[in-house]
């Protein structure tokens, strides 16, 4: 199958871009013949118009499907966190086929499947996109995080639902505005975004997915949060010695697994904590993982912004 797929992924002119546009070449496959070619991470590859039986490899790939009306045939599991977004709710997820986790894709359960299109992320499954090419049009987004609007418009238009998620874009931005101006003064308040792994502590920064959404309310972050000077602003850890480093106005605080949640009650119950004033004025909250952290997508950003009004305006 490597040998097979690399001869048909070779046939493609790589090149990287964010855009997409229709044309009317046949494809193998589909109904009408109709099809889109899109320019992604990876180089241009031609996909149905309207696909049928998609598959996706990323958290922000099922969020994107769902938020657009598209049900995936087979979707890849987060790791530790072996769930998909229940924030969706049972009966969307309901008939999904588990394809492996994010960083090993099970091609024999996808190629199982008959796809008509392959959703996944460079950052992510980049090993694997010639063997995956060869079992159904594919296309990569680059990042992950740090552009999750741009990869949520380019899945949008391999979907057939470009202007949909235009639109779900939109609205997502016009209300984070109109909640940071109910607000007042929103930049004074300083949201701290905490979230525990099996073995570290993280605050996340302005370009990370959830800092990004809390950013589009013109709320104000901890400047231990802003990481100023640093290459990668997603992101940094700290540890439990010095967890008085993650103290803000109101601290959002989740955890990944079930080996960092039984962290999180340790460290969370200790006299460091207890002592931060966020933590004594009643301003810690826990949130979910899989909306402030794997979610990566307008469904999650719309969840947050639930969770700000929720603690922010109470």
């Amino acid at each position: 199958m490597r040998r097979l797929a690399a001869v048909l992924a070779a046939a493609v002119t790589l090149g990287v871009g964010l855009t997409a546009c229709a044309k009317s070449d046949p494809v193998a496959g589909t109904s009408d013949g109709q099809i889109r070619e899109i320019t992604h991470a990876m180089g241009t590859t031609k996909v149905p118009v309207a696909p049928k039986r998609v598959v996706v490899l990323d958290t922000d790939k099922i969020d994107t499907a769902l938020s657009l009306g598209v049900t995936p045939v087979g979707a890849a599991t987060a790791g530790e966190a072996k769930s998909w977004p229940t924030y969706f709710g049972a009966e969307k997820l309901a008939g999904i086929k588990e394809v492996g986790v994010l960083t090993e894709p099970d091609l024999e359960a996808i190629t199982a499947l008959k796809p008509d299109l392959i959703l996944g992320s460079k950052f992510r499954q980049e090993k694997f996109y010639d063997e995956l090419s060869g079992i159904a049009p594919t296309v990569f987004t680059e990042k992950v995080g740090v552009t999750w609007k741009q990869n949520f418009l380019l899945d949008g238009a391999a979907l057939g639902k470009e202007q949909a998620a235009k639109d779900l874009l939109a609205g997502y931005e016009a209300r984070a505005r109109q909640f940071g101006a109910k607000l007042g003064d929103a930049a004074a308040r300083k949201i701290s975004i905490v979230r525990f792994m099996p073995t570290e502590i993280r605050v996340y920064g302005p370009d990370s997915f959830s800092g990004i959404v809390v950013g589009d309310t013109g709320l104000g972050r901890p400047e231990r949060q802003v990481l100023t000077g640093k290459a990668d602003r997603r992101m940094d850890r700290v540890s439990p010695e010095r967890i008085n480093e993650v103290d803000g106005d109101v601290i959002f605080v989740t955890a990944y697994g079930q080996k960092a949640a039984a962290e999180q009650a340790k460290v969370t119950g200790g006299a460091l904590w207890q002592r931060l004033p966020a933590v004594r004025a009643g301003k810690a909250h826990v949130v979910s993982d899989e909306i402030w952290m794997t979610g990566i997508g307008v469904g999650a950003a719309g969840k947050i912004l639930d969770d700000l009004e929720k603690y922010l305006t109470a």
